[in-house]
């Protein structure tokens, strides 16, 4: 089977990021590189199963595919035109279905295309590969054969899913089924494994580790689903170690975990401006509907726009927290007013007083030359000011501060309590999301009648009381065996008042109100980096070699030193001075991204199975630029507060499917 050329592992070549490699594969080694040396045609059709177009979208454009010679792309199971003119490539997973499918259209007399390249999206098995050998008519009209091993979906320039968005369910559930489990464990092995494939790297395979306190207790299938998905991992890996220009020698490192390593990201508030987009403005995907002044003076139009990397303001300002990105879009704003010789003759109207974000984003957008240049910029001005009014409405400062108290062991069960009478208007999805962490740090508290108590208290209904309690099944392994008591609960003194789920981040200032709260995967990555993960917590897969078990790898990482600050933590606040940039453009993210990643040492890659968090792939955004490695996340879904509660309360329930939600 073939494979690309292309240098995409870490450290050689020119650095590109995980979408960039993937586009650039689906782009020109597959879409470019299907035609026949003696082809007259010009365009082709693409046919794809589901799962592969959803793999297309996340990754390309259709101007790209349309760029590459296709004029039409089709879905193989709809009945389809004859084009027997027009060459076709095939973008399918490797399943018996398809396979009958693409030899039902091109064999017989009159196949519906005049040669197919066909690429499958991971590895064919033999069985497959005979069966279309088997018929003559077929192999004379093929022009390609091919594994692309491209079974992952690029959500983000350092993040993928592997779209099982039933894991947490199939996995963690009440339900014992083996067979789903074995399947969905399997799936999320294969599109993991050809993450790797991709980017031509060999990673240290690491995973959690199933802990027993005693020989005596026996080891659930919860507690090993790291160590059974890593074997996967390998198992496929080792099998790619045959493939050309595939590294026989560790380039990179993966951890594996589960959503039982931190019960409290999914549902804590993030206050960075991704997080609150998705979390308060109840977009669809990456899709948000904003109004703008109608050009005919009626109403105003509605719009769809997506928030994702095309977007410089978007990309300059998503891991930024909303106090920083408010006060950002309106230095910004202030700066393209000061430029603009027409906006400054409509300002000195005004007897010199300072305009509002609001008052200047209708300035500009009454001036219709600058509208292209400015409409990012005013999309923005309008989302951050919508997320303000709601964070007032909703008083999530308070609500915030809470949560992160409860976090770092400042506040307890009083202060929930106080919350609670006091803020009865407080929204129900809040109040549940507030329990759910006090559930996760005193999980006694929820022990039979006060339990009940506590919802009664919040006026919950007893579904939501169930989410709580499901919080039980995604217990780490050692503490769900600790006691009867310490069913989901952290490593704590049960005997303490107030308990601490997180410690303050050392030499690290808090610049602003409610960014003190971290993912646990940030400790566990930056531990990695410096090697000091534990061996027996978190083992690794690979034969023990004096590469991982001595400084070497460490020492060929290339990190750069990392400055830290060893003064206190200041005073929070809600704005502080930076440097302005042109007011509409991102460039200081853009001009140094490219020139950044040429220096990055070796990739870091974790999973995470049952979802991750946008706080979680910020993180991993962050600590590539501090430990100087680019960091990727992983995960079988990429779920807001919303979801993943609603995913939470079908663990114990088969009335609900996840079918009905929309992810």
């Amino acid at each position: 089977m073939s494979y690309s050329d292309s240098d995409s592992s870490s450290g050689a070549g020119d650095y590109k990021n995980l979408k960039q490699i993937t586009r650039e594969r689906l782009l020109y080694e597959m879409l470019r590189s299907a035609k026949m040396k003696d082809s007259k045609s010009t365009w082709k059709v693409l046919i794809m199963d589901k799962v592969t177009v959803k793999i297309m979208s996340y990754s390309c454009k259709m101007a790209d595919i349309t760029a590459e010679g296709v004029s039409l792309v089709e879905d193989i199971y709809r009945r389809r035109q004859p084009l027997p003119s027009m060459d076709a490539i095939y973008f399918i997973q490797p399943t018996k279905d398809n396979v009958v499918m693409f030899l039902s259209d091109m064999s017989g007399r009159t196949p519906l295309y005049k040669k197919a390249f066909i690429y499958f999206s991971s590895p064919i098995s033999r069985e497959l590969v005979a069966h279309i050998k088997k018929d003559s008519s077929v192999l004379t009209r093929i022009g390609a054969l091919s594994e692309m091993n491209l079974e992952y979906f690029a959500i983000d320039s350092q993040g993928f899913i592997t779209d099982n968005g039933k894991a947490l369910e199939d996995l963690f559930g009440d339900e014992e089924n083996t067979r789903k489990r074995d399947a969905c464990l399997n799936v999320m092995a294969t599109r993991i494994a050809t993450v790797f494939a991709s980017l031509r790297e060999f990673p240290f395979v690491r995973y959690r580790a199933a802990k027993s306190l005693d020989p005596m207790t026996v080891t659930t299938f919860h507690d090993l689903i790291p160590t059974k998905l890593a074997a996967g991992i390998w198992n496929y890996l080792v099998k790619y170690k045959s493939i050309p220009n595939f590294p026989q020698k560790e380039t990179c490192e993966l951890l594996i975990l589960d959503r039982s390593i931190d019960q409290i990201a999914p549902v804590i508030h993030e206050w960075t401006y991704d997080a609150m987009c998705h979390d308060l403005l109840n977009m669809e995907g990456n899709k948000y509907v904003h109004e703008i002044p109608s050009k005919t003076g009626g109403p105003p139009e509605k719009k769809e726009v997506l928030l994702e990397e095309h977007d410089p303001v978007w990309l300059e300002l998503r891991h930024a927290h909303i106090g920083d990105a408010s006060l950002r879009l309106h230095e910004k704003m202030t700066n393209f007013v000061s430029k603009n010789k027409a906006a400054q003759f409509q300002h000195g109207s005004r007897d010199g007083a300072e305009l509002s974000t609001k008052e200047l984003q209708k300035m500009v957008q009454a001036l219709p030359q600058y509208s292209k240049q400015i409409d990012k910029l005013s999309l923005h001005v309008e989302i951050a000011g919508k997320i303000n009014r709601i964070i007032g409405d909703q008083g999530l400062r308070e609500l915030g501060k809470l949560e992160q108290d409860l976090v770092f062991g400042d506040a307890g069960m009083k202060d929930v309590i106080k919350f609670l009478t006091t803020n009865e208007e407080a929204s129900r999805e809040n109040k549940l999301r507030l329990l759910m962490i006090l559930a996760a740090i005193y999980p006694e508290k929820f022990e039979g009648e006060k339990g009940l108590n506590l919802m009664k208290l919040a006026k919950l209904p007893p579904e939501d009381m169930n989410a709580v309690n499901n919080m039980r099944l995604l217990a780490p392994p050692s503490d769900a065996k600790k006691s009867s008591a310490g069913a989901f609960s952290l490593k704590f003194d049960m005997k303490k008042k107030k308990r601490a789920a997180r410690k303050d981040r050392i030499g690290e200032q808090e610049t602003w109100q409610l960014s003190r709260f971290y993912p646990i995967i940030e400790d566990l990555v930056k531990k990695l980096s410096k090697g000091e993960l534990s061996k027996d917590d978190y083992p690794c897969m690979n034969d023990p070699s004096p590469t991982f078990h001595s400084t070497s790898l460490a020492a060929s990482i290339h990190e750069a030193p990392v400055a830290h600050s060893m003064r206190s933590r200041r005073t929070p606040t809600w704005a502080r001075p930076r440097a302005s940039d042109d007011g509409y453009s991102s460039d200081s993210v853009l001009r140094n991204a490219s020139s950044d990643f040429k220096k990055k040492g070796k990739r870091i890659f974790v999973f995470i199975v049952g979802g991750a968090t946008r706080s979680e792939l910020g993180v991993c955004h962050k600590l590539t630029g501090k430990l100087n490695r680019e960091v990727v996340l992983g995960s079988t879904s990429l779920d807001d507060p919303p979801q993943f509660i609603t995913k939470l309360k079908l663990l114990t329930t088969h009335e609900l499917s996840l079918d009905d939600l929309q992810i």
